[in-house]
């Protein structure tokens, strides 16, 4: 297959099999409605523990359109959905997620926007149903922060639900990061990016695959990735001590020059467990960097895929798959599918 679509849909799947198949019924139909057949439904596998790569295969065995893609191991949301953003080759890019709280059928008023010319057209919730209040809470407290912090415009109340020109995925993944807030990303890269609001549905099944401790890693990404906001705090904090603390200092030799003796054991510890509190909350800001900056400095493939099937062929792709270019993406999964031809491995999906 090295005809290019006119669209590609990528979904990112983590213990998805209870709702899978109706997110595939419904997401080939959208397409279909806006490319006839001109489309493909990448599904991607991240390292799920159910039976979802068996759906995928499934899937793929009767649905054309579908390419499944099963990484090695759970990656996490954002690395996941960029490896089904790389091995895409459509016109238009359509990333989501497939537990159907985002309506496939809104790509069909997605593509007459970006055929005004749009290069970005970004799905803006409204309402969010089946969300706790707790959830709903916090993520209005950290987009709010976001939009303080950050150092370029991210919309509010947004998700990586969007539709995105070729152009526009191929910067996104030149982006080296491997720390990756995509929706941030997109919003770096600029263009004509316009909101599609709508109400944000309730999980079709299963439950949520972002507890709180993502939660807390996917925002400290977010803010580190985007605002060096974090270490400028930290050093007013170091400056604000230094006041007080050497304020304290002339304070107590004044007193000592009075002749009077400085009391107060309780409020000595105390100044010297906030100094000591503040010390540490900043070399944490400091470390949250740090540790990225050495994360980053290793250039450890950003995924690693396992296997990519389309019908009933399997295929392995090049172990350095995730840092090609985009002309070297294409002809990698030209080569793969080309028709007429034998898949370079149908037994095996082991990294060559």
């Amino acid at each position: 297959m090295t005809k290019t679509p006119l669209l590609s849909i990528v979904a990112p799947c983590h213990n998805e099999e209870e709702g899978l198949r109706e997110f595939c019924r419904r997401a080939a139909a959208a397409a279909h409605s806006v490319a006839g057949d001109a489309f493909e439904l990448i599904l991607v596998d991240d390292g799920s523990s159910d039976g979802t790569w068996e759906i995928i295969s499934d899937l793929a065995a009767k649905v054309p359109q579908v390419l499944g893609v099963r990484l090695l191991r759970n990656h996490g949301h954002q690395l996941a959905s960029t490896a089904g953003l790389a091995a895409s080759r459509g016109e238009r890019v359509l990333l989501i997620d497939a537990d159907l709280q985002d309506p496939p059928e809104l790509l069909l008023m997605m593509m007459p926007i970006m055929e005004r010319g749009a290069d970005v057209v970004y799905g803006q919730r409204t309402r969010r149903e089946g969300e706790t209040w707790f959830k709903l809470a916090s993520a209005s407290i950290f987009y709010r922060a976001l939009t303080q912090l950050a150092s370029v415009t991210i919309p509010r109340d947004t998700g990586d639900f969007r539709l995105m020109r070729r152009r526009v995925v191929d910067i996104l993944l030149a982006m080296p990061e491997r720390h990756r807030f995509i929706r941030g990303m997109v919003s770096w890269i600029g263009g004509k990016q316009v909101a599609l609001p709508y109400e944000r549905d309730a999980r079709f099944a299963g439950t949520t695959k972002y507890p709180l401790r993502k939660m807390i890693n996917f925002a400290l990404d977010a803010i580190t990735s985007f605002s060096t906001t974090p270490l400028r705090i930290a050093t007013w904090l170091g400056m604000i001590s230094a006041g007080v603390a050497l304020a304290l200092l002339v304070y107590t030799f004044v007193r000592w020059l009075q002749g009077e003796t400085v009391t107060g054991w309780s409020s000595i510890m105390a100044a010297v467990s906030a100094f000591s509190a503040i010390q540490l909350i900043c070399i944490g800001i400091i470390g949250e960097y740090l540790g990225r900056l050495v994360q980053e400095s290793k250039r450890r493939p950003m995924f690693m895929i396992e296997t990519i099937l389309r019908g009933s062929e399997q295929a392995e792709l090049p172990a350095v798959f995730s840092e090609m270019s985009a002309d070297d993406r294409r002809a990698a999964l030209d080569e793969v599918f080309a028709p007429g031809e034998t898949p370079r491995s149908q037994k095996s999906g082991r990294l060559g």
